[in-house]
């Protein structure tokens, strides 16, 4: 295997198990724990990874992916202002996909209480929240994720290539100029892909800050949403890129 080639595949392996051993990557790479001490100071200065004690953690290319309560916290209101509108986008009796995600955890706790839709998630704790709604929820099963409290894994990808949803929201971690949508994670990245695929409408909720970002893994392009639903107004250069694709925005000029 070619050095790049290794790397490459060093940096998914770490993303998709949220951070491992030295010994763990020699093992899965075939290769000596030396090879894998120089390869992971060469990917950290390059800001693919973070070395840890004995191993390595996942990265974001543009800053380090925050856990679940990092998020839960950040831009609180603004997100609760996204959910108001977003929830719009749920019409009686539609089977609705919630991302996992903090973002989507307000939209799924502004969503309608009179079971009038069926509520389907990748979060254990979305599908609580939903159960309060009074209508039925189903979880995608699959192996719990420590930093983000999200089903990954083949059996939620199997549960996901069988189901069709009307409607789906989906978080994301950067939008870049190239309309592109990137995640932290590999497995992650892999659901929001058949989130994608299995629903009619995808309705992307983000606040702002998360235009022209970069993450680590491509799961989408904004030529696959159909609705962007932000907390701020856009600039005529942001409001561009999501003409350009055909998106409609929902942002803070609404009413």
């Amino acid at each position: 295997m070619l050095p790049e080639q290794r790397k490459r595949e060093i940096v998914e392996y770490i993303s998709a198990q949220d951070g491992c051993s030295v010994e763990e990557l020699a093992q899965e790479m075939e290769c000596s724990a030396a090879t894998i001490r120089r390869d992971l100071t060469d990917l950290e200065e390059r800001e693919l990874i973070k070395r840890s004690h004995g191993g390595a953690l996942p990265v974001a290319s543009v800053g380090g992916e925050k856990n679940l309560r990092e998020k839960k916290v950040q831009n609180l209101q603004k997100k609760i202002a996204i959910a108001e509108r977003a929830i719009e986008e749920i019409h009686e009796g539609n089977v609705v996909f919630f991302d996992s995600g903090t973002t989507t955890m307000e939209v799924a706790k502004k969503a309608p209480s009179d079971g009038s839709f069926v509520g389907v998630t990748n979060s254990p704790l979305i599908a609580l929240e939903l159960r309060e709604r009074d209508g039925e929820v189903q979880l995608t099963g699959g192996s719990l994720r420590q930093r983000t409290l999200s089903l990954i894994g083949s059996t939620a990808e199997r549960f996901m290539e069988t189901s069709n949803f009307d409607v789906a929201f989906i978080g994301t971690n950067g939008i870049d100029a190239e309309g592109v949508l990137t995640t932290a994670n590999a497995q992650e990245a892999r659901m929001k892909e058949l989130m994608i695929e299995n629903s009619k409408r995808v309705v992307l909720v983000s606040t702002v800050e998360k235009l022209e970002q970069q993450n680590f893994k491509e799961f989408g392009a904004l030529t696959d949403v159909n609705v962007f639903v932000t907390d701020e107004k856009l600039s005529e250069k942001h409001r561009q890129w999501f003409e350009n694709a055909a998106v409609r925005v929902v942002d803070g000029t609404a009413t």
